[in-house]
């Protein structure tokens, strides 16, 4: 079968117009960071040392800038230049990844049912997160077709009660404010309609930048005047979660530098505090790690999976069940820091919330 992806590109032009296509500049960038040296970067990536030299100064000359300096004993650095562009391409990265994988399931779908007629799919919208990302490309190895398409949770699970997918993804925090979260969804979840799957528990907290310069504690450092947060988008459950947590403090979120910003993943916020575009935000502790942050805990939660009763059963849905309850999967999300697959496919029990 064939297979879609779509990567964000970007280009640099010069006053005069001239352009830099930087994919390749920006991976020896990256592996002359992690190197400390231009030879092991081109080396790397399969380059001659010639040809990295040459496109390193191709840059400095067109716009008159260095990307690479000498430090004593520590090998080559990068300059303040190349360092934000690398962290202007994982922002770009973090950001746009989930849409474009969404629009690429689309295409392969469409391309799919050109050439398989009328080949089974299955259908995911959930928001994004590490263990729903593990999950599709299990069931791709696997040889499930799986269209997926990355929404808030919100819209995730109207989606559902739409038809318009057969799996829906959402999550809910555990314990006390479990009930207030989940209310959200109660214009379109129904246990007497819908079925849920446990996928993973997760870890929620906040992120700031590695070593906690500004010596951040908890939740309500938040409304420190020098502190600048980078905020979800409205729908998510994480937003939802992070409303829920600050009204229990009585907080004024009108008094949170950023809270009316809007990103709509994990790693896109993660990426804004790493390039220090932002102090401080809130979200899976994965994505920290990921991005070399410190990680504050607040709050624990349960990722679910919700279908109709009436596709339980199913091809699509037992093979989604299956992978989910397989022994490597589970060890697939046990290795994402902050998050366990116990339990992982088992159904789950929400009467109490819908």
């Amino acid at each position: 079968m064939l297979k879609v992806e779509i990567r964000p590109d970007w280009i640099l032009r010069d006053a005069r117009g001239n352009p830099t296509a930087l994919p390749a500049l920006l991976a020896l960038l990256t592996a002359v960071s992690e190197t400390g040296s231009i030879s092991k970067a081109a080396a790397a990536y399969g380059m001659s040392y010639r040809h990295a030299w040459g496109l390193l100064q191709q840059f400095s000359e067109q716009f008159e800038a260095e990307l690479v300096h000498k430090v004593r004993g520590q090998g080559t650095a990068l300059s303040p230049l190349a360092e934000k562009l690398i962290w202007a391409d994982r922002r770009i990265s973090a950001r746009l990844t989930p849409l474009l994988d969404s629009l690429a399931s689309e295409l392969q779908q469409e391309l799919a049912r050109v050439m398989a007629g009328d080949a089974q799919v299955l259908r995911v919208t959930a928001s994004h997160g590490f263990a729903v990302a593990a999950l599709v490309t299990r069931l791709r190895e696997q040889g499930v077709t799986v269209d997926i398409k990355y929404r808030s949770s919100t819209e995730a699970v109207a989606a559902l009660a739409r038809g318009e997918c057969d799996l829906a993804g959402f999550h809910v925090p555990v314990g006390k404010y479990e009930q207030a979260a989940a209310a959200q969804y109660g214009l379109w979840l129904d246990s007497d309609r819908h079925a849920f799957l446990h996928l993973a528990s997760r870890q929620q907290g906040l992120f700031v930048a590695k070593g906690n310069p500004k010596n951040v504690t908890g939740l309500d450092d938040l409304v420190r005047p020098d502190l600048r947060f980078v905020n979800r988008q409205h729908g998510s459950g994480t937003r939802v979660l992070l409303e829920l947590l600050l009204a229990d403090r009585a907080i004024d979120t009108s008094r949170i530098a950023g809270f009316d910003s809007a990103e709509f993943t994990h790693a896109a916020v993660a990426a804004y505090v790493a390039s220090g575009m932002a102090d401080i935000s809130f979200g899976v502790e994965t994505a920290a790690r990921r991005f070399d942050l410190e990680f504050i805990p607040v709050c624990r939660e349960r990722y679910f999976l919700a279908c109709e009763k009436g596709a339980l059963g199913s091809p699509l849905i037992v093979a989604a069940q299956e992978a989910m309850q397989h022994g490597d999967f589970r060890a697939v999300l046990d290795g994402l820091p902050g998050y366990d697959g116990t339990g992982s496919g088992t159904p789950a029990v929400l009467d109490a919330l819908f």
